[in-house]
């Protein structure tokens, strides 16, 4: 009996508990659709690779097992690059299948011929081509394990045109069950009291919770650790919702005198990076003692000299300090002088963002808006969340509950993955926890990425609730008289900031054009009404354009170019 080459593809695929493909078809790929849909993988068709590719990539931290996104040969690859760079900066697992030129005609100026397979290297942790049909089943194998062992990353097959509809006897394939779940690791016994004792003489302790810690699924144990050792804890952005946001114990709210203060850090699967500032001073105590608990060996050490180093799975590892703990009956003084002065800054912080949030001036700011809508999506949503004021002041205003329903910029601080991430996370959630709502939250310049995908979300009638905070511009933007008065010096592209859009873009109208409903707010009280009216319809997919004040800022100035008389 014989089989094609994009049967084998989707039947690997199958085997290996793949359940979500993004992409768009083309020559040489669509058959590799037809056949992943034949045999129940479920089949998302995108408007653009790039945003195809940070869906797949979603799928796979939401789930702990890849999606698979396919595109066709040339340009579509290189379209799915920056989906690829994005899932292994973050360390998500994420398989790329792209279609390439037919084997025969290399080097001849193939239609859409490029080296992708060298160029994959770059961005993936394998890059490979099979050889023959017969061992497709056994690369997909590989390609799915390494992208889920050890630090998880993208993963790229190529798939010559000619492979795709060619005939091979199934007798001879080289069929491969599904891959065992990755193998948990555990920290070294004396790295773990070493750690312990650190932490058990500290004086201002803090916990520092990554996204490594939500993908691990440790979210109950880290919780018995806080609670047991009453230690004050920060989420990086992503890992919001580990430890829910009201607990107690979360510093979230006094982030920087948190990190510059504390005597010893406790990282819980989060880098070292430009995110944390590097663990360095100013920003950090000279004499800071660092405890490092990572999957990966060669994070241990970078930037900042550890104390102890935890090298394993972070829930495993958890577990072991908790143990640990638990036989040394140690906890953290709650009347400390660290948490007195951690709780005097996050009432000082919380109440001067209460302020901003109920100042009554039209248009609005950021802290109104982001205040009624915390006041009215539910509590278990999912947040996507991208631009530069709207994802920062949202990531502070917007309180999670629950692991793994934040997704943001990241880490790479990508724009444009908002809407593929939203369409993700609505089919995962269709499929594992129906009726769980996906609120998206844009930037005006962060949705004109992929605002097509709207068409998509349409298509799958998928009930996201987009809203787009719209200040006319990246950063900043101009009101309508000044925009008319900057547009008499003549030329836009002589005279506009080029951190301008245009004033008033009606973007809930993409969002009516293909069916879902579009709502266009300038107050308080029309926020709130298409706020009710979306959450309310469960099954329709929205838009909400709310009009905030185009100079509207966060509440210290961090761009002090954009102050400058000329904008």
């Amino acid at each position: 009996e014989a089989v094609s080459g994009a049967q084998l593809i989707a039947q690997a695929l199958r085997a290996q508990n793949i359940e979500y493909m993004f992409g768009i078809v083309g020559i040489p790929v669509t058959e590799i659709a037809i056949a992943a849909q034949a045999v129940g993988i479920k089949y998302v068709g995108m408007r653009n690779e790039q945003a195809a590719c940070y869906a797949a990539s979603a799928v796979g931290y939401l789930t702990g097992r890849p999606g698979v996104c396919l595109v066709v040969s040339g340009p579509g690859f290189l379209h799915a690059l920056g989906g690829m760079a994005n899932a292994t900066i973050n360390c998500w697992p994420l398989i790329v299948i792209g279609g390439s030129s037919d084997r025969n005609q290399e080097t001849m100026g193939a239609f859409q011929e490029f080296p992708q397979v060298e160029a994959g290297r770059l961005y993936n942790k394998l890059a490979v081509r099979p050889s023959s049909l017969e061992v497709i089943p056994a690369v997909i194998e590989k390609a799915v394990r390494t992208s889920m062992y050890g630090r998880p990353g993208s993963c790229y097959i190529d798939i010559p045109g000619d492979f795709v509809n060619l005939q091979v006897n199934k007798s001879c394939v080289k069929y491969v069950e599904c891959c065992l779940p990755p193998p948990i690791s555990m920290a070294e016994h004396s790295a773990v009291s070493e750690a312990a004792s650190v932490i058990a003489l500290s004086k201002q302790p803090l916990l520092i919770i990554g996204k490594g810690a939500a993908y691990s699924r440790a979210e109950n144990i880290i919780r018995k650790l806080v609670d047991l050792c009453g230690l004050p804890f920060l989420p990086t952005p992503m890992a919001k919702g580990v430890v829910p946001d009201n607990h107690p114990n979360c510093v979230a709210a006094a982030r920087s005198t948190a990190l510059q203060h504390a005597d010893v850090i406790i990282l819980l699967g989060a880098r070292l990076n430009w995110i944390l500032h590097f663990g360095l001073p100013p920003r950090y105590r000279q004499d800071v003692k660092v405890i490092q608990i990572d999957i990966c060996a060669e994070e241990l050490g970078n930037n900042v000299r550890p104390a102890a180093t935890l090298l394993g799975d972070i829930k495993t590892v958890t577990e072991q300090l908790l143990e640990e703990f638990n036989k040394r009956s140690w906890k953290y003084p709650s009347n400390s002088e660290w948490w007195q002065k951690l709780r005097g800054k996050i009432k000082n912080n919380e109440e001067r963002s209460k302020g901003l949030a109920l100042q009554k001036s039209l248009p609005m700011n950021y802290y109104t808006v982001f205040h009624h809508i915390r006041e009215l999506i539910p509590k278990d949503c999912i947040l996507v969340s991208e631009g530069a004021n709207t994802m920062d002041i949202g990531r502070t205003m917007l309180p999670n509950f629950y692991p793994r329903q934040r997704l943001d910029a990241g880490t790479f601080g990508t724009m444009g993955v908002g809407l593929g991430f939203a369409i993700a996370a609505a089919m995962v959630a269709r499929d594992h926890t129906p009726g769980r709502r996906v609120v998206c939250i844009e930037g005006d310049s962060a949705f004109g990425f992929s605002g097509m995908e709207v068409e998509t979300i349409c298509r799958y009638n998928l009930p996201i609730l987009i809203i787009v905070v719209n200040n006319n511009g990246i950063y900043t933007g101009l009101d309508t008289n000044s925009w008319e008065e900057m547009l008499k010096f003549g030329d836009p592209a002589t005279c506009v900031p080029p951190v301008s859009l245009l004033p008033n873009a009606h973007y809930e109208k993409i969002m009516s054009v293909f069916g879902g409903k579009g709502y266009f707010v300038r107050t308080p009280e029309e926020l709130q009404n298409a706020l009710k009216a979306s959450v309310t319809d469960k099954q329709t997919p929205s838009l909400i354009n709310v009009m905030i004040d185009p100079q509207s800022e966060r509440k210290k100035q961090e761009f002090p170019w954009l102050t400058r008389s000329n904008l």
